[in-house]
Formats: C-alpha cells, structure tokens, sequence
C-alpha cells in the first residue's frame, strides 16, 4: 500500500528538482539508493522508523537449490493492449515473445519504499545478476504503469533510462487508457484505488498490493509475489527452475529416429484425388477390421504419458462391467429406431473416432446432421461437451443422440429401454454392471464408462516433453512447437501444464466460421458437386436447399439466448488432430493446413469475433512447422483403442431380437 507515513519522509529527505519538476532520469534511482541505505541500517530523516521489506534485505534463510521443486502453472497470463510509444501499440504477449517473463504493474511517482520502488530495485538487482550470466536471451522484465494519465510512453522512458540497457531487456509501457487498462487489471487481478486527502481531493498516489508475475514461455503465470516474498535470490532460483522445465523445448537430434505413427487409422474409402479422372477407389473391406481386445480400464487407471488423472464420478465408479457393456451399447446399431445406426457410425474408431470422409455427420434414413462429428477421444477430461457446450457430463450426454431425429431417431427414452430388456444378448449384463436392469440412468453410465477409457497421449510430443526423450521430435515439429507458444499464441485457448497437456481452455470461441456460414447463406447462384471422379456439374443452391434446408447455427447462443454468445463454440483438444479431420464445428476446412492458414489471416473479422483471433504474420515454412508439431500430436495407444474397436460386435438384427417380427416392429415404431 502507499503510506503517507513514508510519502512525508520522502518529501522530508527532497526530490530531485529539474527546473521545477521531478528529474525523472534520476528519480528512481533514488529510491533505490534510499532503499539500499535503510537496508545498510541508516534510517530515515526524522523520527519515523521503516520497517523494510525482505527485498531490500539479505535473505535471511537459504532458498530451495534451482530445479529440487516445481512451480505448477496457476493460469494463463492475460494478454492486452499497452502503449510502447504515443504512436506504438502492441501486446502484452507480444513482448514476452518466449522469454521468461518478469511482470509488475507500478506507478513512477510511487514513493512508498515497500511499494512500486521495491519491486524496481529488485528487478534490477534480477536484472544485473542474470545478464552477467549471460541470460540476455531467456529472461524479460516489463514494469506497467497503472498511472496512463500521468504516465505517458515518454515519461515511461525517462523512469526507465536510469537503468543499463544491455543484457537482460526491461521494457517500461504503459496503456492508451483506462479502458486498457482495466482489461489488464482485470485479466492479472489487480485492485487499485487513487488515494484522497481529509477534504476528499484525489492526490497522486494510489492504494496497491504489491504483486510481481512470474511467467514461462508458454504465457502462464507459475508464481505470484507479494512484498514480503519478493526478493531477487528467490526470484533468479525460480526463474532457473522454471528454465530447467523448459528445457525440453530444444531442437532434438536430427540423426536419431522419430517413432512411425499409428497404422490402423484411414478413412475407409479414401476419397483424396476424387478430383482426377485418373482416381481409383481404395475402400476398405469391413471384413479386413480384425481386432483384439484390449484392457481399456488400465487407461484409465494409469493414462498415457501427458495426460492428467481420470476424473470419476462419485456415483458412477468404473468398473470392467461397466466399461464392457458400455463399449457394447456404443457399437449395436440395433439402438437406433430402425436398428441401422450406433454410436459408431458417427465416431468411426480408424478415423479418429469422429469421420474423415464426411464433412457434417449423417444419421439414420441419411438424415443431415448439421455439425461435424467430434472425437471421442480424451472426452473423459472435457468440461462441456458438444460444439456448443450445451452438455456437461457423459452420462447425460449419451441421450442426445439416441433421441435426435436425425441422428439415431428413437422416439422415446422408454422406447430404447424396452429394446434393451427384450435383447437376449443383453440380459444380465446391466444387472451384473448395477445391479439393475436397463434405465435411463444406467445406459448413460455404461456408454460414459466405455468413453472414459479413449484415453490416447504418450504422443512424440509427450515423450519430448514429459519423458524427457530428445531424440522422438524432428527439427519441423520443435520449430512448430516454438511459434505454438510463441508467435503463433495458439497455447492461449490450447493450453499446455506442467505436467500434462488437453490443449484446450474448456472454453468457447467466436472464430467467425460460424459467423461465415449464418452470412452465406443464399438461395442464388449455384454449387459445383463432384459427381463422379473428373466429373464436376453445378446444382442451383436453392434446389439442394429444397431438399432438407439445413438451419442456422449459431453456437452458444442457442444454449444462452446471449446475442453475445452468438457463433461461440468450444476449444477441441488437439490430441490426435491429425486423425480427426475434417476440422470445426461445420467440418469447413478439410486439412490441418487449412486450419493452420485460417487463423494466420485472424479467422473471419465479425463484430464478436475474439479478441484472441488477430493475423498472426506467419510465412510458408512457419505455417508448414505448425502443421508438423500438431502431426506430433498422435497418441502412441491408438492402434491398440481401434483393434479392440474392431473386435466389437456391431449388433446385426437377429430374429431373438424384438424388432425381427412385423407385428413388433410396428408396437416399437420401427420401419
């Protein structure tokens, strides 16, 4: 906090004066020295007495030797707008680049010495230290002021000119205004108050708590200092930890081998050069899906390298039972309304458990679907499923697409549960699994559980990063991943910790895909449709339209009713993204490639658009990088989830089942 009680000691002891005003080159300089002789033992001016913060003070305990602790990530660093000079914004991320970052916001008339001038002389004595061994090019400080009105670039410059410039960098910025500003109080969760006298007239310092950021090269926060924790012997330890953690971020070996990808993941008719007349098909036999059983409940019990945990419910403990009669429901088709469809038919298990070689899914009778299949793989880490994130919990998830019309088509919870008691092959299974027969809560418990064991990581990227294995990450991938937490701010909503990695924020995002695609739509004009390999005819818009019109789609907004949330989706997780294309919510671009180049323009500019989403300036070989580190993505078990895929019944109608007769097709509203 600013105290008067040092504000008086201070005027006591005399500004510099410069014709009247502050000199600001010298100013706090000062301070410091000040600071330095109170810690020397010579007290101030008068009869008040200091008491000094640690900071300016020799440690008085010994800190814990660099790299014997961690410091786990506490969030995402906020990013926004900052003056550079009066003519020079950027952002806030833009500065830290993918350095280590030191961050405080100040003032440069704070004259509290256990307030802003604390943490200046403490990141000098950071700076000194570090940049005489040679960390010029790991390390960042940046000091913000929270005075814009006052302090201007100019001013921001002179505070900071005081200061040796070579070795470690120390950027002084300030905002446009206090609409910036307020952003980036917010986002770092700072308060502030201007200070008043007896009378209530504002003076020119504020009521603060001392905060100093300690930030790693993928923008998020790892440790937090307030006065009495901010010392430079504390802060050079942690930095060097955080350093060690990041390591693993080198170029690997050329020479030394990349592990082969997955083999049983293709789309089973292959349709890449439909273009040519020259195409010949490639499909894949079903006959040719042999599999084995795997032991699914051991990824759960122990995920995968990279991934956290598995968070289970309380009331729906797992269970082998349970896991079995899950997978069994997901793959029998005999669970849609005309015994056609399962599960499985959407989230095809070679094609990344979602599917390739349709762009929005289809279900029974070949009824549209107006969004792209999402994976299956990794859900049991989701917060809110579906594009939209309309849902929250795999139990209650499962229904949606039992009952959607144009999905499995049943009419009725009952419906679905009165097939299941009527199934020869299923009885005794749920009773075994729960102890009660088929019901609207047991048939979501069994198809959670089997979708809590997709659990796929232990990618080459998890073994670079987490196994400590150099040798598993070529130099495009490094390079790819260094723009991922760089330039390229994609970690932002794809988020990377310490000790595991979803890359996803849980959070949902206004893109402009949506956007486009609420905007385009017209009945004029035509379509070109590839009928035949080389073979292209154009089809009126409004004829295709005429055959199932497809509605709206406007995200969060249809869960909410917020004209805000209006095209907001939800961040995928990139985990085995090079298997589940097509890619957004609409399966609107085809190839990680296009993804990548969507979002290097900024996505689409609409008035809800992302603050996130801005061009990212990225040439070919950088796009091309980005690519390679997402390819690095594909979890090392995927082969193993899709052979016991394979070995599935698919649930072919039989005639014990209750739909094989006339007369029981029509009592459950088959066709």
């Amino acid at each position: 906090m600013a105290a008067p009680r040092v504000f008086r000691v201070f005027r006591g002891r005399g500004a510099v004066m410069n014709g009247g005003k502050p000199s600001w080159l010298l100013f706090p300089l000062v301070l410091i020295l000040a600071g330095a002789a109170y810690a020397a033992g010579e007290g101030p001016v008068g009869t008040q007495e200091i008491v000094r913060a640690p900071g300016w003070t020799k440690l008085e305990f010994e800190p814990p030797p660099v790299g014997t602790y961690q410091l786990p990530a506490l969030r995402p660093a906020a990013d926004g707008e900052v003056l550079v000079t009066e003519n020079d914004t950027a952002s806030l991320h833009s500065l830290f680049g993918d350095r280590i970052v030191l961050l405080n916001f100040m003032y440069s008339s704070c004259q509290d010495i256990n307030g802003c001038p604390l943490a200046t002389a403490v990141f000098y004595q950071v700076k000194k230290r570090l940049s005489k061994e040679g960390w010029g090019d790991r390390v960042k400080l940046i000091s913000l002021s929270f005075d814009p009105q006052n302090d201007t670039p100019e001013v921001m410059r002179l505070y900071g000119a005081g200061f040796d410039q070579a070795g470690v960098p120390w950027d002084f910025v300030t905002t446009a205004g206090s609409q910036q500003l307020q952003s980036l109080l917010d986002g770092y969760d700072q308060r502030i108050l201007r200070e008043v006298d007896e009378q209530g007239n504002e003076l020119s310092t504020f009521a603060h708590i001392l905060r100093v950021y300690l930030v790693d090269p993928a923008k998020r926060i790892r440790n937090i200092y307030s006065v009495s924790f901010l010392h430079a012997d504390v802060l050079v330890n942690d930095i060097k930890t955080v350093w060690m953690g990041n390591r693993k971020i080198r170029v690997a070996d050329a020479s030394q081998s990349v592990a082969p990808g997955p083999t049983l993941s293709r789309p089973g008719d292959d349709k890449t050069g439909y273009e040519s007349a020259e195409y010949q098909t490639r499909s894949i036999r079903l006959d040719e899906r042999a599999g084995e059983p795997a032991d699914l409940l051991s990824f759960v019990e122990r995920p995968p390298l990279g991934l956290p945990k598995v968070s289970v419910p309380e009331d729906n403990p797992i269970t082998r039972e349970k896991v079995a009669l899950g997978r069994k429901l997901f793959f029998d088709r005999r669970l849609s309304l005309n015994d056609t469809f399962s599960c499985a038919m959407c989230h095809v298990p070679e094609q990344g458990f979602a599917h390739n070689e349709l762009a929005t899914a289809v279900g029974i009778e070949g009824r549209t679907v107006r969004r792209n299949a999402p994976t299956m793989y990794n859900v049991a880490y989701l917060e809110r499923l579906f594009h939209d994130g309309r849902e929250y919990s795999l139990e209650n998830q499962v229904w949606a697409p039992l009952l959607a019309k144009n999905e499995m088509g049943n009419p009725s919870v009952g419906a679905v549960l009165e097939k299941l008691k009527h199934m020869p092959d299923y009885a005794g299974l749920f009773e075994r699994a729960f102890g009660r027969g088929p019901s609207m809560e047991t048939v979501g418990m069994a198809l959670a559980s089997y979708g809590r064991t997709l659990n796929s990581a232990n990618s080459p990227f998890d073994k670079w990063r987490f196994g400590e294995n150099e040798g598993v990450m070529d130099d495009a991938a490094l390079r790819g991943f260094e723009l991922f937490t760089g330039n390229g701010r994609c970690v932002t909503c794809h988020v990377i910790d310490t000790d595991h990695a979803l890359f996803t924020d849980h959070k949902l995002h206004n893109t402009g895909v949506g956007y486009t695609a609420s905007m385009s739509r017209s009945a004029l004009g035509g379509r070109k449709v590839l009928i035949a390999p080389g073979v292209e005819i154009e089809v009126a818009v409004g004829a295709v339209q005429e055959t199932e019109r497809q509605p709206s789609d406007l995200g969060l907004y249809e869960v909410t009713q917020n004209p805000d949330d209006r095209w907001k989706y939800r961040t995928p997780s990139l985990r085995n993204v090079a298997l589940t294309a097509p890619y957004m919510h609409d399966g609107s671009l085809p190839t990680l490639r296009t993804v990548v180049e969507f979002y290097n323009r900024g996505g689409v500019p609409n008035e809800l658009l992302d603050p996130l989403i801005r061009p990212l300036g990225l040439n070919d070989s950088e796009v091309a990088d980005l690519v390679e580190f997402l390819r690095s993505l594909t979890g090392g078990n995927v082969d193993t989830l899709i052979s016991d895929a394979f070995a599935a019944p698919v649930g072919d109608i039989n005639k014990e089942d209750p739909h094989w007769s006339h007369e029981n097709r029509i009592q459950y509203g088959a066709h």
